[in-house]
C-alpha cells in the first residue's frame, strides 16, 4: 500500500462530523435497518429533509426488547465493539458508549485479556477499552437514538427493486408489512433522490442492477468455514468486583483445543457472561451445554469460571461459510444517487470483530463524499474509492489470516512474497506476548486504528524478531 493510502485511511479514522452540511436532497432512503443502515440514516439526516429507512424486521420495540430478530441471524453470537468502533459511534451519536454502560454494559480494559495459546499478550500502554455488550442491546441503543432524530423515519417492509431516470436512482419499490400504523400493506413507491443498500450479505442490488442493464460488481469469495457457539450464564459478581474482566483467546489453528479455535468470555448487561466457543471446518464445539462446558475447562481459567453460573437459554450456533466482498470501485456502468455499505460491501470472518467497526467506517466515508461537494449526476466514485480504502485494510487483516490457514491446510504452493509477509506477521503476532511496543502496533491495527501497511515497518518486524529469537535462546 502506499503512503497516501495509509493517510488517507487515517483521515477516515479520524474524522469528525462536519460542523457545517448543505441539504442535498429532498428523501433519501435506507435498505436495511441494522447497524450499517443506521449509522448510514445518521448521516444522511445531515444532508436531506426526510430519511426513511425501509425494513422487513420490525424495530420498533423499545430498548426493553432485546432479543433475536430474523435479518440478523448472527445476532445472538458475541459482538465486541472495538475501541476504534466506539470512538466513531460516539462521534455520530455522543453519550450512546453512557447509555450503554447504564443499562449494564460493561467497560472493560483490553489489557491482559487476549491470550495467544494460552499465553497473554504484554500490555500496550495505552489503557484501551472494550464495550462488552449484547448485540441486541447495543442495535436497540443505536436504533432509538437515530430513529428519534427528527427527520428520520421507519417503514416496515421489503423493497423489491428500484427506479432510475436520467441514468440515476429515482425511487424504490417495495411491499410494505401489514400493521396497525401501515394499513393491510400492499406495493408502494417511494420517490427517492439518493439510496444506500445495507441489505447485508444477502443485498439483491446486484441482481436489480443486472435486470436494469447496469453491471454488477465482481464478488470475491473466500472459504472461511467458521462454526460459533454461544451461550449465556449466570453472573452472581459485579463487573467491579471481577477478579479478571473476561478474554479472548486464541488457539493456532493447526493445534486446537478439542476444536476450539477461539474463545470469548465478556461479562455483559444483565449480570450475565456470554461465552463464545469457535471451530473452523468441521469442528463444531460445544453443541450441549454438558459440551460447552466441558470444552471450557480445558481453556484459561476464566472460561470455567464464566460458565460456572446457571445458564440463561440453550447454545446458540451459527455457520458462516466463506468471507465475501463485492468490489463496487471497478464497476464501469452505475448509476448515480446509488451506494452500498456494511455486509452489502464486505463481510468478514466475524472473529475479527471488524463488522460493527466497518460500519461506523462505511459512515464516515459517506460523510466525506457526500460533504466534499460531489457531482451527484454521476455515480458515486469517490465514495466508493474511499470505501475501497477501508474494506482492503479489514480484509487484509482477516482474509489474510484465513487465506494462509487454507493455504497450508491444503499444502498450496505459496508465491515468495506471499511467504514472507506470512512470516513477517508470525514473527509480529509471536511477539505480542513478549513486547508492549509490538502490540501496541498490532493492537492498532486490529482496532482498525491504523492501517495494516504500517506493520510492515522494519524497525517493528527487526524488534519483533529479536524479542522471538531472544526467548527461544532463553529456553
Amino acid at each position: 500500500m502506499t503512503e497516501s493510502t495509509v493517510s488517507l485511511f487515517e483521515k477516515l479514522v479520524q474524522a469528525d462530523p462536519p460542523d457545517c452540511v448543505r441539504v442535498l436532497f429532498d428523501t433519501a432512503c435506507v435498505i436495511g435497518g441494522s447497524i450499517a443502515g443506521l449509522l448510514a440514516a445518521r448521516v444522511l439526516s445531515d444532508h436531506a429533509r426526510r430519511v426513511v429507512v425501509i425494513e422487513p424486521d420490525d424495530i420498533s420495540a423499545e430498548t426493553e426488547d432485546t432479543g433475536s430478530r430474523p435479518g440478523v441471524p448472527q445476532n445472538q453470537q458475541v459482538h465486541t465493539l472495538l475501541p476504534a468502533g466506539q470512538q466513531w459511534a460516539e462521534r455520530w451519536i455522543p453519550g450512546i458508549t453512557k447509555e450503554a454502560q447504564d443499562r449494564g454494559a460493561n467497560f472493560v480494559p483490553d489489557q491482559g485479556t487476549t491470550l495467544l495459546n494460552g499465553v497473554p499478550q504484554v500490555p500496550d500502554g495505552e489503557g484501551r477499552h472494550l464495550l462488552a455488550i449484547g448485540r441486541p442491546l447495543l442495535e436497540a441503543l443505536i436504533r432509538n437514538r437515530i430513529t428519534s432524530l427528527p427527520n428520520v423515519t421507519v417503514l416496515r417492509g421489503r423493497v423489491t427493486g428500484l427506479r432510475y431516470r436520467d441514468d440515476a436512482v429515482s425511487a424504490v419499490r417495495y411491499v410494505a408489512a401489514a400493521g396497525k400504523d401501515q394499513g393491510d400493506g400492499g406495493a408502494g413507491v417511494l420517490d427517492a433522490d439518493f439510496v444506500v443498500d445495507a441489505m447485508g450479505r444477502s443485498s439483491r442490488l446486484s441482481s436489480w442492477l443486472k435486470e436494469s442493464g447496469y453491471d454488477q460488481p465482481r464478488l470475491e469469495r473466500l472459504e472461511a468455514p467458521i462454526n460459533y457457539a454461544t451461550a449465556l450464564f449466570d453472573r452472581p459478581v459485579k463487573f467491579a468486583d471481577l477478579e479478571t474482566a473476561g478474554a479472548l483467546a486464541l488457539f493456532t489453528p493447526q493445534y486446537p483445543s478439542d476444536g476450539v479455535s477461539v474463545a470469548a468470555a465478556q461479562p455483559i448487561e444483565g449480570m450475565q457472561w456470554i461465552v463464545m466457543l469457535m471451530g473452523y471446518g468441521d469442528s463444531r464445539p460445544g453443541r450441549t451445554v454438558a459440551e460447552f462446558r466441558a470444552a471450557c475447562a480445558k481453556l484459561p481459567p476464566v472460561f470455567a469460571t464464566a460458565t460456572a453460573g446457571a445458564v440463561m437459554g440453550d447454545v446458540v450456533t451459527y455457520h458462516q461459510a466463506e468471507s465475501r466482498r463485492r468490489h463496487f470501485a471497478e464497476v464501469s456502468r452505475f448509476p448515480a444517487r446509488l451506494v452500498s455499505v456494511g455486509d452489502a460491501v464486505a463481510s468478514f470472518n466475524p472473529i475479527y470483530g471488524q463488522g460493527m467497526s466497518s460500519a461506523a467506517l462505511h459512515a464516515s466515508c459517506l460523510a466525506s463524499y457526500l460533504g466534499g461537494g460531489p457531482d451527484l449526476g454521476t455515480a458515486a466514485r469517490e465514495f466508493f474509492r474511499l470505501q475501497q480504502v477501508v474494506v482492503d485494510a479489514a480484509w487484509a487483516v482477516s482474509a489474510g489470516g484465513d487465506a494462509a490457514r487454507l493455504d497450508a491446510q491444503n499444502g498450496t504452493e505459496v508465491p515468495k512474497d506471499i511467504r514472507q509477509q506470512r512470516w513477517a506477521m508470525e514473527q509480529i503476532t509471536a511477539a505480542t506476548v513478549l513486547d508492549g511496543d509490538v502490540t501496541r502496533a498490532f493492537n492498532n491495527v486490529s482496532y482498525m486504528l491504523r492501517h495494516p501497511a504500517t506493520l510492515a515497518d522494519p524497525e517493528l518486524l527487526a524488534r519483533a524478531v529479536a524479542a522471538n529469537e531472544g526467548t527461544a535462546m532463553a529456553t
